[in-house]
């Protein structure tokens, strides 16, 4: 195996080109029905993906995946570092990633990031970006920003909707201009998220839990998993509830989960007597904090499984509106289940982005409360002390 440190574009790199079609497979698989009962024909897609593992193992001497149902069984059951593939760079994954997860059957946050459409770019964040384009459009059009920032919390704070919520919605007049977008991004809840005629959601993130085979609830947010057990939140009685809608996947994962943490740091901020914007200037980046002298620090939030591929998207933050210093943050959880997270964010940023920090939500906060106590030094900024002025503004 090659160190992921010594090529530059490891993307390119065949296994890991192979792992990302079989991804991609499994992600239209799971689009079309569930994983556990897909019938024939497969998608092209898995077929392509199964050919080519196939291929490339015979050519090495390996045992290859029977079918398609093993190819998933081995998403399901094989870590990725214990696959045949012998050209994948040192440190790309860790010791128990998976591209279907063990215990629920879905597919993986990292297996939707690693899922590709065209452009390189992952087939989710493609409909995640188009959706927030489109409404930041809609509430151009209509001169309304603060029905940008309903329509961000929504998806944030509402991710499950009963028919007695989808009414209060339909009367926000904040929520006016993107109705016709809400319409698209909740969807029916399929039946696999029911047991004994009801649905449950979690106490932490809000999404729907999926009901396991052996007994027992399953979280699709790796950082509710990551603290234990999902708490229970609403039973929700399908007999009492009608239509159940929920957020479409790629924006449970994009914009939900990341825009829960946003929001904890904007009470946390908040509560240290911080002045806080959400989503600036139609969503140029995540929290604009403003201290008492004035100094304003800019923030956008990640959660991506895989730091390597978010250092790759890594880009400044956008100038406007004006800040004195500006970083990108991730949850804590992401650096505790992978120690290099922050280095290898670090070496996978390009040339463009030297500037750009990447902190945890606990290293933000810490910070800020120096600030507020009249600490100046590094240990009190979000911006290396060897940086460069990408563009923005001094308050």
């Amino acid at each position: 195996m090659s160190d992921l440190a010594a090529g530059p574009d490891w993307l390119a790199n065949r296994d890991v080109v192979l792992l990302r079609d079989v991804a991609t497979a499994v992600v239209r698989l799971d689009g079309a029905t569930r994983l556990d009962s897909f019938t024939l024909p497969y998608p092209a897609e898995a077929q392509r993906a199964l050919d080519a593992l196939v291929l490339r193992c015979l050519r090495d001497g390996a045992r290859p995946p029977s079918g398609v149902p093993e190819l998933i069984r081995w998403c399901r059951t094989r870590p990725l570092g214990s696959w045949p593939l012998d050209r994948l760079p040192d440190g790309l994954f860790g010791t128990d990633d998976r591209l279907i997860n063990a215990e629920s059957g879905e597919p993986t946050q990292l297996c939707q990031e690693l899922a590709v459409k065209e452009h390189g770019d992952s087939t989710g964040r493609q409909y995640d970006r188009m959706v927030i384009r489109e409404a930041m459009r809609a509430c151009r059009d209509a001169s309304s920003p603060e029905s940008y920032t309903s329509f961000r919390r929504l998806l944030v704070t509402r991710p499950v909707l009963t028919e007695a919520d989808w009414f209060d919605i339909s009367t926000d007049l904040y929520l006016d201009p993107v109705g016709f977008l809400i319409e698209e991004v909740y969807a029916p809840v399929p039946v696999s998220y029911r047991r004994h005629g009801s649905y449950l959601s979690c106490g932490r993130c809000l999404t729907l839990l999926t009901p396991l085979a052996g007994g027992g609830w399953w979280c699709e947010r790796d950082q509710c998993r990551h603290r234990g057990a999902a708490p229970h939140g609403r039973l929700l009685h399908a007999a009492d509830v009608g239509g159940l809608r929920q957020l479409r996947r790629p924006l449970r994962q994009f914009v939900t989960g990341p825009g829960q943490a946003e929001t904890a740091l904007e009470i946390e901020l908040r509560s240290l007597g911080l002045a806080v914007e959400m989503w600036p200037g139609f969503d140029a980046y995540d929290l604009r904090i403003t201290f008492a002298d004035g100094h304003v620090w800019a923030v956008d939030v990640k959660d991506w499984a895989h730091p390597g591929l978010l250092g790759r998207a890594a880009t400044p933050v956008r100038p406007e509106p004006s800040y004195d210093e500006a970083c990108w943050v991730v949850p804590s959880f992401r650096v505790e289940m992978r120690r290099d997270y922050l280095d290898v964010f670090a070496r996978e940023r390009g040339a463009h982005a030297r500037a750009l920090a990447l902190l945890t939500d606990s290293q933000l906060l810490t910070a800020a409360q120096r600030r507020v106590r009249g600490d100046r030094s590094a240990k009190a900024c979000i911006t290396p002390a060897d940086s460069t002025d990408d563009g923005a503004d001094s308050a």
